[in-house]
């Protein structure tokens, strides 16, 4: 096993960009473990690195990889490893860098957990960005049974799980979505449903919490904030970047309505918490459509058209 499949481009570009090449299998290090990727999801961090929109972080030596989570089968375990073995059915990411969009990774058994049992692998993979869900609605806005909870984006793949763990923790959802996806994100669990394009946001309502998976309109958003309020925003506008990232900033230590920004990096004990409620049946998989890794633009194109229901799934296996 000397080398694999991975998606790989040579450029900043469109989707076409990308290829599907061949690169050597990780070597598995001390305190590793190698996971045999079964599917993958494409998240938008994936589509500003490919189109080189933060290439200060990405670089320029190419071949660069895509691909940030993995749902798969633990293909060896390094002797150091405690707990896991092969054979094991898990998911998790790799940190802040790309590369999973691969036959295989090796990763930390920190940074993945065992996958539910009631899923495929495939429908598993339009999972992992619901820890990023937990994370706002528990742990940045301290979500209460009977607060009313916004969620702008709640037809993608956080804002589709979003819903579905406001309802089980007992909030009231409004989700603002695409006029095709509103019956949607109801049969999700939404109370109300609101086209984002013909409803104008002063005439919501007022809101406990605010989830922003969008990243635009902080400001207009931000006044929906009942007393006491709280609005987690997990997006920024890439195209005003400087003043996005300075008002979030200067929200997060000033006024009585601040903005909780954070980016996802999430690690074992999220991802035991999230294959929990997907066992216990609160959150289910929303699959939109499967692609093979060898076309992965075409994941990449949808994502980037926009109107998606839940993930993208990149099928490697």
């Amino acid at each position: 096993m000397d080398d694999m499949r991975a998606a790989l481009y040579d450029s900043y570009g469109p989707p076409e960009v990308l290829r599907e090449g061949r690169v050597p299998v990780p070597e598995l290090q001390q305190g590793e473990v190698l996971v045999r990727v079964h599917a993958l999801s494409v998240n938008g961090g994936e589509l500003y690195g490919r189109a080189g929109r933060v290439r200060l972080v990405t670089g320029r030596r190419f071949p660069l990889r895509t691909g940030m989570d993995f749902v798969g089968e633990i293909a060896r375990v390094d002797s150091a490893v405690k707990g896991l073995h092969e054979g094991d059915r898990v998911w998790g990411v790799l940190g802040r860098t790309f590369g999973s969009a691969a036959e295989y990774v090796a990763v930390r058994p920190r940074r993945l957990s065992y996958a539910p049992a009631n899923l495929s692998l495939v429908e598993a993979a339009s999972l992992p960005a619901g820890t990023t869900a937990i994370t706002a609605l528990e742990t940045k806005a301290r979500l209460k049974a009977g607060e009313r909870l916004l969620v702008r984006g709640a037809s993608g793949g956080i804002g589709s799980v979003a819903v579905q763990l406001g309802k089980a923790l007992g909030a009231r959802v409004t989700a603002l979505a695409g006029g095709k996806n509103l019956d949607f994100v109801r049969e999700l669990g939404a109370d109300e449903a609101f086209d984002y394009r013909t409803t104008a946001p002063e005439d919501l309502g007022h809101f406990d919490v605010v989830l922003d998976t969008v990243g635009t309109e902080h400001r207009t958003f931000r006044k929906l904030l009942a007393p006491g309020g709280r609005m987690v925003s997990i997006a920024f506008d890439i195209d005003h970047l400087a003043a996005s990232l300075s008002y979030l900033l200067a929200s997060t230590a000033h006024g009585s309505r601040r903005v909780r920004f954070f980016s996802g990096n999430p690690k074992h004990d999220l991802f035991a918490k999230l294959t929990a409620y997907v066992e216990s049946g609160a959150i289910r998989p929303v699959v939109d459509t499967v692609h093979p890794l060898s076309d992965i633009a075409a994941a990449h194109r949808a994502l980037e058209a926009g109107g998606v229901r839940g993930k993208h799934v990149v099928r490697v296996v």
